[in-house]
């Protein structure tokens, strides 16, 4: 189906955004860009995503605690359409410091902490502005964390399923299926509903990472489980 004119100046902003800032882009920072209200902006978005050019996904809001807010990202679909081939590059310096901090978690804290309260320091600390590949890598982190707290035969089972997957993105999803139902059924109510709200953002995303960047996140998988 043709893109009316309306539809490809905001997809060509949106793209513009999503380039610049590498994340998903807010809809109301892409109305103050077009120069319209963010319900007009909102609702164009959710009529371009019918066609398949972006799609939705939620954010943790810092500033609203437990609320999460939404955003838009331009699919491969969209990147030919514009001529514009999304970018396979990432910011090294950011993805190393955003490392750091789960090496931290994973390698030095979680052995001597309630692993509840390691899963909200990873939640908390999550920014309203983040990449898609630092958020997917903190979703990653805490099912990471939350597995070698379990430790035993699961542990070991998941470990080999991981170093047995073909492709980067099919770990990425695998180790955080294998490992959420038993999350949610031992988690609060509370941890549990945000862990699940999460989900749903983590698996859109993974899909639409480059695969470059989903070998970062296969690689942090592997050196975690090690």
């Amino acid at each position: 189906m043709a893109m009316s004119k309306r539809r490809l100046q905001f997809l060509n902003q949106l793209m513009g955004m999503y380039k610049k800032q590498h994340m998903s882009v807010h809809y109301e920072a892409l109305a103050k860009e077009v120069g319209v209200s963010k319900w007009t902006a909102y609702d164009m978005l959710k009529a371009i995503e019918k066609s398949g050019y972006v799609t939705r996904s939620y954010e943790v809001n810092p500033n609203e605690t437990g609320r999460s807010q939404v955003v838009f990202a331009p699919t491969e679909k969209a990147a030919e359409l514009l001529g514009q081939p999304r970018s396979n590059d990432v910011d090294p310096e950011k993805w190393e410091e955003s490392l750091q901090s789960l090496r931290e978690l994973l390698h030095n804290r979680w052995k001597h902490a309630n692993v509840q309260e390691l899963l909200k320091i990873l939640m908390d600390e999550m920014p309203q502005k983040r990449s898609n590949l630092e958020f997917c890598g903190s979703i990653l982190g805490i099912f990471i964390i939350y597995l070698k707290k379990a430790g035993g035969k699961a542990e070991e089972i998941i470990k080999r399923l991981i170093r047995k997957t073909a492709t980067p993105g099919t770990s990425l999803l695998m180790l955080v299926g294998t490992v959420l139902g038993t999350v949610i059924q031992t988690m609060s109510d509370e941890i549990s509903s945000e862990i699940a709200e999460l989900i749903g953002s983590y698996v859109k995303l993974i899909e639409d990472l480059s695969q470059n960047e989903q070998q970062l996140l296969s690689g942090f998988i592997h050196e975690a489980l090690a």
